[in-house]
Order: C-alpha cells, then structure tokens, then sequence
C-alpha cells in the first residue's frame, strides 16, 4: 500500500517524499490504471549495488538501478524492490550534463515503469523508455509548480 525509503550502505536521503509519492502513484495509474501495492526503494554504495548485480543478475559491472518485480498487471497493481547506487546516479549525472537531483528521479520514474511493463532491452524500447521518463519528468515539475 506504500513506498518506502531506505537506504543500505550510504546516506543519501530523496527530497520531497510527500510529493515523490503523489508522483509514483500517478505515474502507475497513468501507465495503465495501476495502483501501488508496495515498492521499497532502497538507496545504497556502488560497491553493495554492484555485488547484488553480480549474485542475482550474473553481470559484473555498475549500473543505476535492479528492479525486482512482484507486480500482478493482470491484478491491476505494482509492487516490487528497486535498489539504486547512488553513486552512479551521481556519475551518470555528470555525463548526461544535469543535476543529481534530476537523474536520481529519472532513475526512480524508470524503476516503476519497469514494474509497469515497461521494457527498455532494444534500441526501440530505451527510445520509449527515455520519452516516458522525460513526460513524467515533466509532470513533476507540474505538480511541484501547483504546490
């Protein structure tokens, strides 16, 4: 029934919760009447990130976010894990040329259109994937104007 925030071995804390919240619960009703059973967010280490990549997806390497589905689509709800290395967010932020702040929320956004359905494994999908970050990006900044 909620999202929740955690972190494991960092200190990073999201901003904005209350309305990152409101946010995530319209994004999974817009992606296909979806309501939100229970997502975890946890932030954590590159190191901690990087290990779990390589004990449950068998790639060693670094990445922003693994996704763990436990949603029912066909139940109308979404729910899951989402671990997050904040570090790389923070890289990757450098290297697209915008803030931190803005790449982590890309980051959380693709993690509940994974649980959505949302793939992004082709070229094709991770075009679609970028143009559904980029507009509830955009509603973000709408509601956040509204407050």
């Amino acid at each position: 029934m909620d999202i929740l925030f955690h972190t494991d071995n960092c200190s990073y804390r999201l901003p904005d919760k209350r309305l990152v919240r409101r946010w995530l619960r319209e994004v999974a009703r817009s992606e296909g009447g979806y309501t939100i059973e229970g997502i975890n967010y946890v932030f954590c280490s590159a190191e901690r990130h990087r290990a779990m990549n390589i004990e449950f997806l068998g790639h060693d390497y670094f990445t922003d976010i693994i996704t763990f589905d436990d949603s029912d689509l066909k139940e109308g709800y979404i729910a899951g894990d989402i671990f997050i290395d904040v570090e790389t967010v923070r890289d990757n932020a450098r290297i697209y040329g915008t803030t931190a702040r803005r790449e982590m929320l890309r980051v959380v956004v693709h993690g509940v259109l994974h649980l959505c359905g949302q793939k992004d494994k082709t070229p094709r999908t991770e075009r679609v994937m970028h143009r559904k970050e980029d507009k509830y990006l955009a509603l973000l900044d709408e509601m956040r104007a509204a407050n």
